[in-house]
Order: structure tokens, then sequence, then C-alpha cells
């Protein structure tokens, strides 16, 4: 294992993640992240000459679909559970001065 984690590095994650670590669970956490480390190295050492770089692995097109209003202006409906109603928008008592 060659990425030592130290010890506070682990308080400061543990801060930063607000966790409560027992030293059982830092000590795995150190042994976990060296080996998340290791693991990263090694990609590291993957011949990537000629492979050219990409955000998504699959294919990614355009899925929006067209802004189309389906429901229409039932404004009458919704403002039958107003309060009151002015201009056709919901009248309130005031809630402050």
């Amino acid at each position: 294992m060659a990425n030592i984690i130290s010890d506070e590095t682990i308080e400061y994650v543990g801060i930063l993640a607000k966790l409560e670590l027992s030293d059982e669970e830092k000590e795995q956490a150190k042994k976990d992240m060296g080996s998340m480390l290791d693991y990263i190295d090694k990609l590291g050492e993957l011949d990537t000459t000629g492979i050219e770089p990409m955000s998504h692995v699959f294919p990614v097109q355009n899925v929006f679909r067209e802004d189309v209003v389906t429901n229409g202006d039932d404004s009458g409906n919704i403002l039958k559970n107003a309060p009151g109603e002015k201009d056709n928008m919901f009248l309130v008592p005031r809630t402050f001065e």
C-alpha cells in the first residue's frame, strides 16, 4: 500500500462528513482510503494514448421534450380556493405592516 493516510486526514474527513468514528472505524477508514488511492494509482498506469476523452460512457442526446401547455388556463377553478381574488390573483390578508 503506497498511499498512507494520516490520522489527521481521517479526523478532517470525519469532521467534513460530520461523523464520529471510533478508533477501530478510523483504522478501517485509513485502510479503505489507502486501498482506493492505490486503485486510482493503478488506473493511472493504463496506456491511454489514442483514446479520446469523453464526458459520458454512453452517447448522450437531447432528451428534453417540447415545452407545451397541456392543462390550459384553469385559474377560475384554482381561485375558488382563494380567500379572496383581485385581478385574477389570490388576495390574502396582510401578514406584516
